[in-house]
């Protein structure tokens, strides 16, 4: 193999080397909301805030909340990715509808994955990762888990815990990148 023709190969072959670095926990593709997909292994070196959602729950203002520590948290490694979710028969049906009820209600720009399942034997393939690395499977809409960058370590929270509550934000920040 030649100079040019090893080049052509490396850079061919990028994406896939790029993910064999990836933690198995993150290593899917995932249909966006508004359309395309997401690669979570992108969010490989940040600390991942997943939610499961559901427009037409009774916690949904934690959307705003979300939203807040979104902002907040962003330029320090953090990404919340949002998953609605009708596995308790509280989502709307199609995506536009979800996008612009999260959009409108409570102004969210962070990541919104297409709805899934997140719970039994219909479970995204994701999602039963995250369940087996915290030992916890969604009980209810807006269950939180932390995952620490490099999926290393991953922590659950009910819904009842609120993603401001001084008991989320010190496990948010316990696993922030470069944190001790």
């Amino acid at each position: 193999m030649n100079k040019k023709t090893g080049l052509a190969w490396l850079v061919a072959m990028s994406p896939l080397l790029a993910n064999a670095a990836c933690p198995a926990l993150l290593d899917y593709r995932v249909p966006a909301l508004m359309g395309g997909s997401t690669d979570l292994c992108q969010y490989q070196d940040k600390t991942i805030v997943v939610v499961n959602t559901a427009s037409e729950c009774g916690f949904a203002p934690q959307f705003g909340q979300l939203q807040s520590l979104w902002q907040e948290y962003r330029g320090r490694g953090v990404v919340v990715i949002g998953f609605p979710s009708n596995d308790f028969h509280q989502e709307l049906a199609k995506d536009k509808d979800i996008a612009s009820f999260c959009a409108g209600n409570y102004g969210v720009d962070f990541p919104m994955m297409s709805r899934v399942s997140v719970r039994g034997a219909d479970a995204h393939p994701f999602y039963q990762g995250l369940a087996k690395a915290a030992g916890s499977t969604p009980k209810w809409n807006f269950y939180k888990y932390i995952i620490a960058p490099g999926g290393q370590s991953v922590v659950a929270f009910s819904p009842l815990t609120k993603p401001d509550d001084p008991s989320f934000i010190k496990a948010l920040q316990a696993r922030l990148p470069g944190a001790p």
